[in-house]
């Protein structure tokens, strides 16, 4: 079986976990740690620290993975810091080759869009900086982003439907990031 075929066939059942490097303003250097669900694009956790120890990655997994919610397999790279949580947590790894970027394709384009659409527009200057403007990049991607990858669905979409009296209200743009990005919201 491919590759391809298989993450499209257990997509429901994916993570893929990641490191993005980012530095600051100053050159100090963070790492931040990524889970994002395959199959809906959904970021499920993230964390920002300086050092990435043993013992701060496996935090981070265990927050990811409350109360038994948790998926069958765990995409990662050869970075074994995450291998033993995963181990303990029932999850399956499926280490990536190395040099082999589409083995991790959905993971490596979400850190691209990113830094895209994100961090290439601010300048860090702290890990709380860095951490309030990722969450809110968060919260923006999983709740207002359309997605090609999903036919231009969002990751966690509003249970709220228009219905036709509501179809002629006004429309509100709200800034994100600063402005970077806009959300659109029907008049209340």
């Amino acid at each position: 079986m491919k590759w391809t075929t298989f993450v499209h066939n257990h997509a429901q059942g994916i993570w893929a976990c990641d490191f993005l490097l980012v530095v600051n303003l100053f050159f100090q250097q963070y790492f931040v740690f990524f889970i994002i669900e395959l199959a809906s694009r959904r970021i499920v956790h993230f964390g920002v620290t300086n050092a990435p120890t043993d013992t701060w990655v496996v935090q981070q997994l265990r927050e990811a993975l409350p109360f038994d919610e948790k998926p069958k397999y765990l995409i990662r790279d050869k970075d074994s810091k995450s291998a033993r949580v995963a181990a303990g947590a029932g999850l399956k790894i499926l280490k990536t080759p190395v040099a082999a970027p589409n083995a991790n394709a959905i993971g490596e384009r979400f850190l691209e869009s990113v830094r895209h659409d994100c961090l290439d527009h601010l300048l860090v200057v702290s890990q709380r900086h860095l951490y309030q403007r990722l969450n809110a990049y968060a919260l923006y991607f999983n709740h207002q982003r359309p997605h090609q990858g999903i036919d231009q669905s969002i990751p966690v979409p509003s249970k709220i439907v228009p219905n036709e009296a509501e179809q002629g209200q006004t429309i509100h743009a709200y800034p994100v990031l600063g402005g970077l990005h806009t959300i659109y919201q029907r008049a209340a």
